[in-house]
């Protein structure tokens, strides 16, 4: 009776695997997922005034974690959040780096004066230059999933990473700008020049004539036009972010972060290898209106699209874009037109906290089923980036995020030639286990029943029968 019920036990398990979602069954229980929640430095903000700092050493969890998700909102001084048609958030960035141990690096502080040799850039997979951040979003960030499914999660604090003599710190970049009274609310967010009364950048180097908006006209301190008369206290902000991990370990899978922008000036050529220093993104570009372009509304769609060559391959585990105003999604294809992942936005329709009308309040994400969707290295993918042009934007933006890990687990590279991760197959299996594990017990019960009555009453008195 042993075997027949080890044998039953087996069956059950497999069963039971089968049935799980793929997260969960090859998912460890000691990988407990932890929470924090931490408080950028104070920022003081008036109306039409702007807060573009970076802060350099803030909290962020210790050792060797896998971190599981980061999401941030802007809050006042009692926790409250602040809607976006007070403040826009019009991005937040947060950045790995390696200091010299014993150098110290305060939260306001600008590294460029330090030796080069005490400060190393932790940066991303790639692949734009100028774009090393590992997590950031804007006024999208409520409600946007940053969530990494298992098993995989963002290694950070490994320790055979961390160069000799350094340690691992971040620096938070809070770009915010304060609408209260703005006598154009979107143009303030989107940073028009005219708006800001700016004719040169904040180095003092003029901008080129054609310049009308973006990030170089909105950097700190500068100040957008308010309504004649109108009047309101300055406030104290912070970013409020909140981070989830789990401690690194064995049954988690690390994945890389990569970066696409649409305006990312890479070619190909015979000498082009894909590696990250061919990759100028310029980050911002402009949309002009359908009546700038004698175009009618119908179909008042800006599309752009480029090519890219992959210097990396391995599995897509996550995609999101991020746009601004006047976005109407982004999406990532081979180059023989499939869909890999898609993002779209999703706009407010009220006044509260994550849904104010008017602004992108969230952008939808990918999670390709696992091992569904492999990158080949020198593969080309197409990036494309949609905006509508009803009307003239400036300083939009057109990145998209993607993780990507390596491998598989094993057991579902042992089981993906035979599942391949597809539900019908997963339901027939399932049903297939189940007939068969119904035959296994009828056929022990009828063996037992028959074994018993050869042995007489006894036999049954024995086992409560």
């Amino acid at each position: 009776m042993a075997s027949y019920s080890q044998g039953c036990l087996i069956l059950v398990g497999i069963l039971v695997t089968l049935s799980l979602p793929y997260s969960h069954a090859f998912w460890g229980n000691e990988n407990k997922i932890q929470t924090a929640v931490f408080v950028s430095p104070k920022f003081v903000l008036g109306p039409g005034s702007v807060e573009n700092r970076f802060y350099y050493n803030v909290d962020f969890p210790k050792g060797h974690i896998a971190v599981k998700s980061f999401d941030a909102e802007v809050i006042d001084e009692a926790g409250n959040p602040i809607p976006l048609h007070e403040t826009y958030l019009h991005h937040w960035v947060v950045i790995r780096y390696y200091v010299r141990k014993g150098v110290e690096i305060s939260e306001f502080d600008n590294p460029r004066k330090f030796n080069e040799s005490d400060y190393i850039s932790g940066r991303n997979s790639g692949i734009c230059q100028n774009l090393g951040q590992f997590f950031g979003l804007g006024s999208e960030t409520r409600k946007t999933s940053t969530h990494v499914p298992n098993p995989y999660g963002i290694e950070v604090g490994n320790p055979a990473e961390i160069p000799s003599g350094f340690e691992e710190q971040w620096m938070l970049n809070v770009h915010a700008i304060d609408t209260r009274g703005a006598e154009d609310k979107l143009g303030c967010t989107e940073c028009r020049c005219d708006l800001y009364n700016i004719t040169v950048d904040e180095y003092g180097r003029p901008l080129r004539p054609d310049y009308k908006g973006g990030l170089l006209c909105c950097y700190d301190h500068t100040q957008c036009k308010v309504k004649h008369g109108f009047k309101a206290v300055r406030r104290t902000l912070y970013l409020r972010y909140t981070v989830k991990w789990v401690d690194m370990d064995r049954s988690v899978l690390p994945v890389k972060i990569y970066i696409f922008d649409i305006t990312d000036s890479w070619k190909r050529s015979r000498s082009s290898t894909g590696i990250i220093a061919e990759h100028e993104c310029k980050v911002e570009y402009d949309i002009e209106s359908c009546d700038a372009t004698g175009m009618g509304d119908d179909g008042c769609i800006d599309t752009r699209r480029i090519s890219l060559d992959m210097p990396f391959g391995g599995y897509l585990i996550y995609g999101v874009a991020h746009q601004h105003s006047g976005g109407t999604g982004s999406a990532l294809y081979r180059e023989d037109g499939q869909l890999m992942c898609s993002s779209l936005p999703t706009y407010g329709e009220g006044e509260e906290p994550g849904n104010e009308a008017g602004y992108i309040v969230g952008m939808t994400t990918c999670y390709p089923k696992p091992g569904t969707v492999e990158i080949s290295k020198g593969e080309t993918l197409i990036l494309e980036s949609n905006y509508s042009r009803i009307r003239h934007h400036t300083g939009v933006m057109g990145l998209f995020y993607i993780l990507v890990a390596d491998k598989l687990p094993k057991p579902m590279q042992a089981l993906h030639t035979v599942v391949q991760t597809q539900d019908s197959i997963m339901v027939v299996t399932i049903l297939w286990a189940a007939v068969a594990l119904i035959g296994v017990v009828a056929v022990m019960a009828v063996a037992v029943h028959y074994r018993l009555k050869r042995e007489g009453e006894d036999g049954y008195e024995a086992i409560g029968m």
